[in-house]
């Protein structure tokens, strides 16, 4: 029997049990987030957490300390994980008396005998040892199991078909949207993009247009299908949504911001109960064109719409993600693998990250591969560069 302990900063996971996805880099990965609430009534400064198997907490998984929790001058990687509520960045890892943070959590296994059943949190910081601690003490502590052990993955189709797809703002790395935006709804905060990716498409040079950039036919991806993953059933759409100028995000436009809301934010879109208590949420979708309502039957490489830029987006792109409710925003992201595909090899990160509002440039560096790689049954990564079928 353990014995009760205080715990000046409680370490709650915010999400369902996970399991490791495998990834196209050939890896197995977790990724979740964690709450640190300072509950007492001095600040907290944190200096690690330290993810340990759960049989065997002297075994580290992985550990998040110094710049990996806050470096103001990293834009994106393996730094900033730590987070004011519910994802703004801060300046230091002090968590003032009575207030939270969120820690962005993911690592990865060369094999899933090497993944433990259960993880626990081994959390190391500066703060109250008991609650009548007046200032500062080391304090550490192994608390809040967690299984890593569910069923899983989804297996399923691919989402588009053709060559030369990217895999933005992908799992599982800091500073990206869709890592970066746990939302706090319904009672808790959920990671409903845990997993998701923005699939856009090149030419063979790798640029993602050619003439007008400020036209959206200009897009290679634009109007392109997009396809069921799997045999479903409709539970809810939106269309109606118009296109977006490219270069552009509505959020950030004064005109175009305030007219953002919970239920039009990811533009028209579709949502696709494939069963197991999975759905497929496809976003941004061009207006007029979706082929299907709420309660229609669908099959695997059906086409269900066309690809757009509507709602909270500057281009382009199907913003693609599998979830454990029917709810768009008020459901928890989670794992899934595509049953066949190409590897192409990756993008720069940094080359995305320095181009300009209309993804100017040709991406396709010394990160592609000559010959394309047959793949079956994983997650593409961030900046994966993919084809398929079709």
């Amino acid at each position: 029997m353990v014995k009760d302990a205080f715990t000046a900063v409680l370490v709650q996971v915010a999400g369902p049990p996970t399991f490791p996805v495998a990834g196209s880099d050939g890896k197995f990965h977790v990724a979740y987030n964690v709450v640190l609430q300072n509950a007492s009534r001095v600040p907290a400064t944190i200096h690690k957490l330290e993810v340990v198997d759960a049989t065997n907490p002297t075994e580290v998984i992985a550990s998040f300390s110094a710049k990996q929790l806050v470096d103001p001058a990293c834009g994106f990687g393996d730094c900033n994980r730590l987070r004011a509520m519910p994802s703004a960045p801060v300046q230091n890892a002090m968590i003032p008396p009575q207030e939270a943070r969120v820690l962005f959590v993911d690592f990865a296994f060369d094999s899933l005998q090497a993944a433990p059943k259960f993880v626990m949190h081994h959390l190391t910081f500066d703060g109250a040892s008991s609650p009548v601690t007046s200032s500062p003490v080391s304090v550490d502590y192994t608390v809040t199991p967690l299984s890593i052990s569910a069923p899983g993955p989804v297996v399923m189709g691919p989402p588009l078909k053709g060559k030369n797809w990217i895999a933005l703002n992908g799992c599982c790395e800091p500073g990206w949207p869709h890592r970066s935006t746990p939302l706090p709804l319904n009672g808790s905060l959920l990671g409903g993009q845990l997993f998701a990716i923005d699939w856009k498409q090149t030419n063979d040079k790798g640029a993602f247009y050619t003439g007008d950039k400020t036209k959206n036919e200009s897009y290679v991806d634009y109007g392109s299908e997009i396809i069921a993953v799997a045999d479903g059933t409709v539970t809810s759409t939106l269309d109606g949504q118009d296109a977006n100028a490219p270069g552009v995000l509505p959020a950030d436009d004064p005109v175009l911001g305030p007219k953002l809301t919970v239920e039009n934010v990811d533009g028209n879109h579709i949502v696709l109960d494939i069963g197991s208590g999975a759905y497929v949420f496809y976003a941004h979708l061009l207006k007029g064109s979706l082929l299907v309502k709420e309660g229609d039957k669908v099959r695997k490489g059906q086409v269900l719409a066309k690809l757009g830029n509507t709602g909270n987006a500057n281009a382009s792109h199907l913003h693609f993600h599998v979830m454990n409710g029917p709810s768009v925003l008020g459901s928890s992201g989670i794992p899934y693998v595509i049953d066949a595909f190409e590897y192409q090899g990756q993008i720069s990160a940094q080359q995305l990250a320095d181009a300009d509002d209309y993804l100017t440039g040709n991406f396709f560096g010394q990160g592609r591969l000559a010959t394309p790689e047959s793949r079956e049954d994983q997650l593409p990564m961030a900046w994966s560069i993919v084809n398929f079928p079709g």
